[in-house]
């Protein structure tokens, strides 16, 4: 599949502006390390697909261009005296189009130097080989922003040393030690650093701020030369030990390995289309959810996992994960680990649960320690849906306990747990003196949902029934006569003068629109609240065909996402964000599965591709392309915790998913045309199936899912066992 993939997608972004806001990441899956070209220096826009600038390859740890970089270097090729080891100085042009962008390699040639560059990833590192072609000296600039120190070890044809450089972390001394070994001798007399006047140094001890140290080679104007890198975030020692145990293999090896390390994930879901671009799309956003979260951990000489703790600045024992925004990857990358990688979910959650021990609370946003952004405590998401599904059960108890204290907590640091904790225990709902009260009302009575789950799956009774009935809080601050959640003050009171599409203020990256149907856990219970299951219905049809308008009055200038919105005419909708990512599929709790089927297929159809402008928004982790994946089978985990999938509309003619347990799931598509935009009927393992959703045993036993689309909408009425999950699903 690796084919079908090439790692642009989604790549052609500004600040002002997101197609993806993707890197083009070549690694191994879930790898300490990330690579990048790097085409200009534009703080966390180091890529664009149509620059024609080669300026080198990145090492990176960027989770998203809001988040920066943290322990970053740049690597880059050189046959030339006139360098001033300056990344401007040093800048190639290159051809983009003949250039090799796949996870597990990447292939360039830079013009002025005649050079041409293979780096294949490795977990903790990489390996370089550099063909040189020219009647100059061969060489390597090292560039490093911020503090650095490195040592050229001349005999040993070795640099080693250091980087502490970060856009946030708790460990003010954060570093990153690197070793870097050649296959050719280092010629000190041309080899050094460069000073802040373009002057070269020929020393072995190298350190300051900003450095570029150049490494230049004997005898290798016409030849090849390789490195191999590894990093630590322990020691120097950690990092030579990183290296030592990649030494051995050779450069195709590790490429074998690479591609064999991609294969297991990407071979896991196969779909068919007679549309190829269809299949680039797929397995473009599948190769994107195995990227994050990244480890964070190491293996020490009785290869036993370390990792650097940044709270006590120390090295402690057992597995660690980073850069993950769970407000995002909850929805869309846990379900499908939950389906298609269970052991390496178990270790995350194993990681996230080391993060609780180390500082008290589980992590909301890691890059590389708690950033502490966006509402809520999603985590409990990810935690809750593994208990569901029988996913790391030993860890649960301890789980539990670390997500009950999120809930009644207050810490004295704001970038851990819940914002307003004690308010929401008091009022039931956040009140409106906290920025983004709405979304962290909503957020927690989720999270309440998702603790009685796991108290639930563990038998405890008296947890699971009170933490279910606070669930329901999101009804605390439903207006019903204007059919939105909305602010209210510690008096109760809503706030005044509502405008439906401002965003910002009361509202997490969106206005009331986007943000008022975030009541996964029980849809049902808000139907109720409006009246009718028509009057429900009515709200989702006038967000989908209401005019993409927007007002700033909370922000007080426009971000990307109202600008992203706005470029597209999908109503109201804004799945160029998360918040909205379920809407598409909440006409099926209303029984009316006919609408959600075919806003989805357009979205599916128009709003995604393959290419530079992939996506219709943040990408974010894998989240938006777990979207993508989610919808192209014909099914969505609109409530994480509760073991069902919503049906949508498939895309693809066939779909064979690898399941752990060694069966397989097979999803057939007839009638697959572009003008067929309604499931006409389905079957489950051969019977008619007028349930509006599947369980996740189903999955796991590998019923098949035969779908027949149509051209024309169907009509019926539904009974309630028929419909997804909900607190107050009713009975008839």
């Amino acid at each position: 599949m690796l084919h079908y993939i090439d790692t642009r997608q989604g790549t052609s972004n500004k600040y002002v502006y997101s197609n993806g806001n993707t890197l083009p990441v070549t690694a191994v899956p879930f790898g300490m390390n990330h690579f990048v070209v790097q085409t200009a220096e534009d703080g966390s826009w180091f890529f664009h697909p149509r620059d024609r600038v080669f300026q080198g390859f990145r090492l990176t740890h960027q989770p998203s261009p809001w988040m920066g970089d943290f322990s970053t270097f740049l690597l880059t090729p050189i046959a030339d005296d006139k360098i001033k080891g300056t990344i401007f100085s040093c800048q190639s042009s290159y051809r983009p189009e003949e250039a090799v962008f796949k996870p597990n390699h990447l292939k360039i040639k830079q013009q002025r130097y005649n050079i041409t560059t293979e780096l294949v990833p490795t977990c903790y590192g990489a390996a370089l080989r550099m063909k040189y072609n020219s009647g100059q000296q061969a060489g390597l600039v090292l560039n490093a922003k911020k503090i650095s120190e490195f040592h050229l070890d001349v005999p040993n044809r070795r640099i080693t040393g250091y980087v502490s450089n970060f856009a946030g972390c708790h460990d003010d001394q954060f570093r990153m030690y690197v070793s870097i070994q050649f296959n050719q001798d280092i010629d000190l007399s041309t080899s050094g650093y460069y000073d802040a006047d373009g002057q070269l140094h020929n020393e072995t001890d190298l350190h300051g701020t900003d450095q570029h140290v150049v490494i230049r080679f004997k005898d290798c104007e016409q030849g090849i030369l390789e490195a191999r890198l590894a990093t630590s975030f322990i020691s120097q020692e950690q990092a030579e030990l990183n290296l030592k145990r990649e030494l051995d293999a050779s450069m195709d090896a590790l490429k074998e390995q690479a591609t064999e390390a991609w294969n297991h994930y990407l071979h896991k879901i196969k779909v068919m289309h007679t549309n190829e671009e269809y299949l680039r799309t797929f397995y473009g956003c599948l190769y994107r959810m195995f990227l994050f979260p990244q480890k964070f951990y190491e293996l020490d000489a009785n290869m036993e996992p370390v990792h650097y703790n940044t709270t006590a600045k120390a090295v402690k024992k057992g597995v660690l994960y980073t850069n993950n925004g769970f407000w995002d990857t909850y929805k869309t990358v846990y379900p499908l680990y939950s389906i298609i990688a269970p052991k390496e979910y178990e270790e995350m959650l194993e990681g996230y649960l080391n993060s609780y021990r180390e500082t008290g609370f589980l992590p909301k946003w890691l890059s590389p320690d708690e950033r502490g952004l966006m509402p809520g405590t999603l985590i409990d998401a990810v935690v809750a849906d593994a208990a569901a599904k029988g996913i790391g059960q030993k860890l649960m108890p301890e789980l539990l306990e670390a997500m009950v204290t999120a809930a009644t907590t207050q810490s004295d640091k704001s970038c851990y747990g819940r914002q307003g904790t004690k308010d929401y225990m008091k009022y039931g709902y956040v009140p409106s003196n906290y920025t983004e009260s709405v979304n962290h009302t909503l957020d927690y009575a989720y999270s309440d949902y998702c603790i009685s789950r796991v108290a639930e799956v563990l038998g405890q009774k008296d947890i699971a029934d009170r933490y279910r009935e606070s669930a329901l809080n999101y009804r605390n601050i439903f207006d019903s006569e204007t059919g939105f959640m909305r602010a209210k003050d510690e008096n109760g009171q809503f706030r005044p003068d509502f405008n439906d599409t401002s965003w910002g203020l009361d509202y997490a990256e969106g206005s009331a629109w986007q943000s008022s149907f975030a009541v996964f856990q029980d849809i049902q219970g808000l139907i109720n609240a409006y009246g009718s299951e028509e009057r429900f219905s009515q709200k989702l049809t006038e967000l989908c065909n209401k005019a993409p308008d927007y007002d700033v009055r909370g922000y007080g200038f426009e971000i990307h996402e109202m600008s992203e919105m706005a470029a597209v005419d999908y109503g109201q909708l804004a799945i160029s964000n998360q918040p909205s990512f379920h809407i598409p599929y909440l006409f099926n709790y209303a029984g009316q599965p006919a609408s959600s089927q075919v806003v989805i297929k357009q979205i599916l159809t128009h709003l995604f591709n393959s290419g530079f402008e992939g996506y219709p928004g943040d990408e974010d982790n894998g989240s938006m392309s777990g979207w993508f994946v989610f919808s192209s089978l014909g099914f969505y985990p609109v409530c994480p915790g509760s073991s069902e999938y919503v049906l949508g509309i498939p895309l693809f003619d066939t779909v064979t998913i690898e399941l752990p347990n060694g069966k397989q799931m097979n999803i057939q598509t007839d009638n697959n045309n572009p003008q067929s935009n309604f499931v006409a009927d389905v079957t489950l393992d051969g019977e008619s199936y007028n349930k509006l959703y599947i369980n996740h045993e189903d999955i796991l036993q590998g019923k098949a899912l035969e779908f027949r689309l149509g051209l024309a909408p169907g009509y019926r009425q539904y009974q309630a066992e028929e419909l997804p999950f909900s607190i107050s699903k009713r009975h008839d």
